[in-house]
């Protein structure tokens, strides 16, 4: 059975940074490319991130610049690190399979940027 177990969400004022991780149980971790997703209030959710197994990660281009993507296969554990956060950040995020498979969805992380 898969796991995908997000944390290190918060509440953070703006400009400022957290560190999400995602440990993932029950699946080949290393041959699939990871995802960071999330879902603002009254939205659709969204692809924030994505880092293959090799080769160079991909970003949204609202987080370009300011959010890394990064995993630890011995740990399998993928990780999102956030810069220079906006309040228009705000939201659950998710980390998922790319593409994602919905049966691998998990409860996700509160990300909050508020003064």
């Amino acid at each position: 059975q898969v796991q995908l177990v997000e944390s290190g969400g918060g509440l953070v004022q703006p400009g400022g940074s957290l560190r999400l991780s995602c440990a993932a149980s029950g699946l080949d971790f290393t041959i699939n490319t990871m995802g960071w997703y999330r879902q603002a209030p009254g939205k659709q959710r969204e692809l924030v991130a994505a880092i293959p197994r090799r080769g160079s990660p991909n970003y949204a281009d609202s987080v370009k610049g300011r959010f890394t993507i990064s995993r630890d296969n011995a740990r399998n554990t993928v990780y999102l690190q956030m810069l220079s956060l906006k309040p228009e950040d705000t939201a659950v995020f998710y980390c998922n399979t790319y593409p994602p498979i919905g049966r691998y969805w998990g409860q996700g992380t509160q990300v909050t940027v508020s003064s």
